[in-house]
């Protein structure tokens, strides 16, 4: 480490051998708060009796002016100077702050060593402004990282790899080498518009990869949409700014293209979208409108007379807001808007815009601002879009669903106007996907990193050479090891969840529902395990290079993109909501009560033999109680919800009002759905790893965030005399068990997310 710069002069003191033995003294008296003017009579009175050289007490007075105080330049430039001595030191020489300036003395002064009156000095001193104990690690030299410890696993971690991998290995493989390669380094502190540039350059490599038309269809791709959705997902462990402006030009911009449009449209656009010859938007969400997008207010008029429609603003906060590639790089936009035709307002339809020619240069009929700069992603150009009747041909209309005919009249298969909107905007549920797997990946790479860092990393222990590896700390292990479990919970809900998207077997209203839960809960999970992975590593992990500062910066806003989470949530609530329609309009409130409160009843025993309170490992450990809790704190809230809502409506409150009135209750129900679901996915997934020590492995895994997620609700299952006092003490002594056990096989367990060392890119956890 450089030394700091200081302009009191004190620094050229520090090279006078006579003050040496006084060094350590004067920095843990100053360290320890502002010295009184009793104690500063008392040190230099006791150096004076000490025999001092003048000159030297001319030194030493002056680091203990009181009038003139060290700055902290001053006291850190001293702490390193005597860690630098210290590092020279037998171990046992410096038990004390006064025996450490002895020894410091003894090592650097040569003959003749400390005289006894320096050595009583140094003891009056510290009797004098009171006993300062032993010498502080400040004042210590750092504790190197050593050799990671790799203890042998007990699994196979090629063969979990595999596992996690799936069907997708080979583009998962396919990712990993194009992203390791040197072209895709991380850039250092570059300015907004390099950083662009660059992720505009590495867009266009994974673009000329063929990266970019996995999804669609022939002949314009391969239609493997869980590969497509794998691609994304995998940019998670590399530049989030990258991994959100493929997300735009190719999931977004395209598959709008390739989802909303017919032949023509694709036949016109999308192989140009697919190779990045033409850089797209996705003009949706407007300053006055975020998730609400039904009411969006950007008009598309149709003009019978030119056969053309007419695009425009009608309001400042109809401006389309916050739009990825607009500010620089898009040349077309497809734009969301109210199409009109003749005096009838068919609702929001979609339409291709452009708003750059090739050279660059906005188009007439069109104004955009750059959003500039952002709280992260600064390597994706948002920016604000207008249009001033701007004229687009008819055929513009991506017409798959709902067409203007050559004759100028509106036509479409969905006669309802609400199912047509809700159809139009299910096809797009694949960014949603992406955006959500994405961000769990972003927490493996955390997680990586803080796990990896505290296998090599030391604090202390009972002795100096004897420091214990941060990962045999239990409180840090209680802090990694649960978000280590749930990220692979995450990981394998979002797997199922993508292989029902892509087969097309699973009804589309639940895949929907099912991505709005899990891309709101499980980027809050990866906002919340990147943060904790940086407060693991300390002062190491606010090193830029050490890239978890700008993983911070760049997860954050993934809460609120592709749909904001508390939103999402509650769409997931209207959902659950939506099973019970027939006995909510069929029974009374009494009548809705027992029925609901029946199935709460008998949830629990129809998932396990063991119910409610238990203090026996075995059954807390168990994945049916797990699930069982689950399923009733889940069944009960809900229940609990519908009759909240039927006393409201019966008193004649309007529905939507009575929901709102609602919505915490709301959240939590959503909540315990999308908890039950994701244990449910890791306990399929456990089944399906098959007999052996990867199974054993997976299962302690999944055992941990069972009991993990039960105990982060604690107090409601005690609030509704669900567990006992006595079960959350056993909960919680097993939970430190297992995450001990864990904790030993957790660098295999990272390991086997297969990041790419190029990839993760982070000093502390590549060995760098």
């Amino acid at each position: 480490m450089s030394a700091p710069n200081t302009e009191t002069g004190l620094a050229e003191t520090l090279g006078d051998e006579r003050i040496r033995p006084f060094l350590p003294l004067v920095y843990v008296a100053w360290a320890d708060g502002e010295l009184t003017a009793d104690e500063l009579e008392g040190i230099v009175a006791a150096v004076a009796a000490a025999s001092v050289d003048p000159d030297g007490q001319v030194a030493l007075r002056r680091w203990l002016d009181p009038e003139h105080p060290p700055t902290p330049d001053d006291l850190e430039l001293l702490r390193l100077t005597v860690a630098d001595w210290s590092a020279s030191l037998d171990p046992g020489a410096a038990t004390s702050v006064t025996e450490l300036g002895v020894a410091i003395a003894e090592h650097t002064r040569g003959e003749p060593a400390i005289s006894t009156e320096e050595r009583a000095a140094l003891t009056a001193i510290d009797a004098s402004i009171g006993p300062l104990g032993p010498a502080p690690r400040a004042l210590q030299p750092a504790a190197p990282l050593r050799e990671m410890v790799r203890p042998e696993p007990a699994f196979d971690v090629d063969a979990l790899t595999a596992f996690l991998d799936g069907q997708n290995a080979e583009i998962r493989a396919q990712m990993r080498n194009v992203l390791s390669g040197p072209s895709f380094a991380y850039p250092d502190q570059p300015s907004r518009g390099e950083y662009r540039d660059l992720v505009l350059t590495w867009t266009k490599t994974l673009a000329d990869e063929g990266l970019g038309r996995v999804a669609y269809l022939p002949p314009h791709g391969e239609g493997n949409v869980a590969a497509a959705v794998d691609v994304v997902a995998m940019l998670g462990h590399h530049d989030l700014s990258l991994m959100t402006k493929f997300g735009v030009q190719f999931g977004l911009f395209g598959a709008a293209i390739a989802q909303l449009g017919t032949a023509h449209h694709h036949a016109g656009y999308l192989d140009d979208a697919a190779s990045m010859a033409l850089p797209g938007c996705f003009a949706m969400t407007e300053t006055g409108h975020g998730s609400n997008v039904r009411d969006l207010e950007t008009q598309a008029v149709y003009d019978p007379d030119a056969d053309q429609l007419v695009v425009t603003t009608p309001n400042d906060l109809a401006r389309k807001d916050y739009i990825g590639n607009a500010a620089t790089h898009g040349q077309m936009a497809v734009v969301f808007a109210r199409l009109v035709v003749g005096d009838m307002d068919h609702g929001v339809h979609a339409l291709l815009v452009p708003i750059r020619d090739r050279d660059g240069q906005v188009v007439d009929g069109v104004r955009i601002e750059d959003n500039e700069g952002k709280g992260g992603l600064n390597g994706v150009d948002n920016g604000i879009i207008w249009f001033d009747g701007i004229r687009v041909p008819r055929t513009a209309l991506l017409d798959r669903f709902a067409e203007i005919g050559d004759d100028g009249v509106y036509r479409s298969d969905i006669p309802d106007p609400d199912r047509r909107f809700f159809t139009t905007i299910g096809t797009l549920v694949g960014g949603r996907i992406g955006v959500g797997a994405a961000a769990v990946n972003a927490a493996k790479s955390a997680i990586t990193i803080a796990i990896r860092y505290a296998h090599r990393r030391r604090q202390f222990g009972p002795s100096h050479d004897a420091e214990t590896l941060l990962i045999d700390y239990p409180l840090h292990q209680q802090r990694l090891i649960p978000r280590l479990a749930a990220t692979y919970a995450y990981d394998f809900a979002f797997r199922s969840l993508i292989d029902d998207f892509a087969g097309g077997a699973v009804n589309q209203r639940e895949i929907e529902a099912r991505a709005a839960g899990l891309k709101a809960f499980a980027t809050w999970h990866a906002v919340d395990a990147v943060g904790a992975a940086r407060q693991a590593c300390g002062g190491q992990g606010y090193l830029s290079e050490n890239r978890l500062t700008a993983m911070a910066a760049d997860i954050d806003v993934f809460t609120t993109y592709e749909g904001d989470n508390t939103v999402l949530s509650l769409l997931v609530a209207r959902g659950l909501l939506s099973e019970f329609r027939h006995e909510f309009e069929s029974l009374n409130t009494a009548g809705l009560v027992r029925y609901l409160f029946g199935r709460a009843t008998t949830a629990i025993s129809e998932a396990s033999p063991v119910t409610g309170s238990t203090s026996d490992p075995d059954d807390l450990i168990d994945a049916a109680w797990q699930l069982g809790q689950l399923r009733w704190r889940e069944e009960h809230l809900v229940a609990s919800l519908v009759q909240r809502l039927k006393k409201r409506i019966d008193d004649g409150v309007d529905p939507f009002e009575a929901f709102t009135q609602v919505q915490t209750h709301a959240f939590d129900a959503a909540a315990a759905h999308v908890d039950r679901e994701v244990l449910g996915s890791f306990i399929g997934a456990v089944a399906d790893a098959g007999e052996g020590p990867m199974r054993d492995t997976l299962d302690r895994l999944r055992a941990l965030h069972g009991l993990a997620t039960i105990q982060g609700d604690l107090s409601w299952f005690q609030e509704h005399g669900h567990l006992s006092g006595s079960t959350a003490r056993a909960i919680r002594k097993t939970l430190e068990g297992m995450a001990e056990k864990v904790a030993a096989e957790s660098l295999a367990l990272v390991d086997a997310f297969a990041i790419p060392d190029e990839v993760l890119a982070a000093p502390i956890a590549t060995g760098d």
